[in-house]
């Protein structure tokens, strides 16, 4: 009498040490589910929840493209901000060089390109070679609002604006729960200030790293005056001398330009004017 056969292996089984490899290769391709589950010696059914994570740790050729563009996205935390240059056609004061290929730029007027955020100067034939790796001056920067998005968070070694971060810590900390946040509309006078006073800080740190230029003596005269100034403004309902009227007074006085053209002195006359009252109006903070 023949002894009973004996039933053929599952294929999830694996191959047994006494039968020959031969007998239990499968009559029908192995899925990539199955090669996994012989691979790892696993298993699995159907419905097996482990299949996925094994198969995105083990067989990542077999993701998706979309979980394959996620983990790129979660595992990429290095940023890097390119930014070109913001060239403007520029009449230079005094021989120039091209920065880019370092010859003489020949004119008497509009001999080239400025950058306008890092102050970089070249030829208008090489400004289309330059690199885009403007480094933006915060000195140069006038302003938070309608800027540029690059160009304030370069020029602050910075990942976002500061403005975001104030706001949005302001918010969480004060305002969730407020009535209408976000809905309600705030006041056009508030916000204008708001946006003001931003703008203004941009500004004043800029002063501020001149005036450590200046030396002690010439730092303290002028603090002293100003603070002087300060307190003229203090009663402009009766002498009517605010902090522009004294811009206008101190200005040529205290601004003098390097250069003694008269032409170039009457363009810088507003310039004169707005720094010497936001001098007189930040002494306090400033010095």
């Amino acid at each position: 009498m023949d002894s009973p056969r004996k039933p053929e292996p599952s294929a999830l089984e694996g191959p047994r040490p006494d039968m020959d490899l031969v007998r239990h290769k499968p009559k029908r391709g192995y899925t990539h589910q199955q090669i996994l589950a012989l691979t790892l010696g696993l298993k699995l059914g159907s419905h097996s929840l482990l299949w996925k994570p094994f198969k995105i740790l083990a067989c990542p050729k077999l993701t998706s493209p979309l979980e394959k563009r996620r983990s790129l996205a979660e595992n990429e935390r290095s940023r890097a901000y390119e930014k070109g240059h913001n060239f403007k056609v520029h009449t230079f004061q005094g021989p120039q060089w091209c920065k880019f290929c370092a010859n003489f730029m020949w004119s008497l007027i509009t001999q080239g390109l400025h950058c306008t955020d890092c102050g970089l100067n070249a030829h208008k034939q090489c400004a289309g070679h330059v690199p885009r790796d403007c480094q933006p001056d915060p000195r140069r920067i006038k302003r938070v609002f309608s800027c540029d998005l690059t160009t304030l968070v370069k020029a602050h070694n910075a990942e976002r604006p500061m403005v975001v971060d104030m706001c949005i810590r302001e918010i969480e900390q004060r305002g969730l729960k407020s009535e209408g946040l976000y809905r309600v509309s705030g006041c056009t006078e508030h916000v204008e200030h708001v946006k003001l006073v931003f703008d203004r800080g941009a500004r004043l740190a800029a002063v501020r790293q001149g005036l450590l230029l200046l030396p002690a003596a010439h730092q303290e005269t002028l603090r002293y005056l100003l603070a002087h100034l300060k307190r003229v403004t203090l009663f402009e309902k009766e002498n009517f001398m605010n902090a522009e009227n004294l811009g206008i007074v101190f200005g040529p006085t205290l601004m003098q330009p390097p250069s003694r053209d008269t032409l170039e002195t009457l363009n810088d006359t507003q310039h004169q004017k707005l720094i010497v009252q936001l001098l007189i109006e930040h002494e306090d903070v400033l010095f």
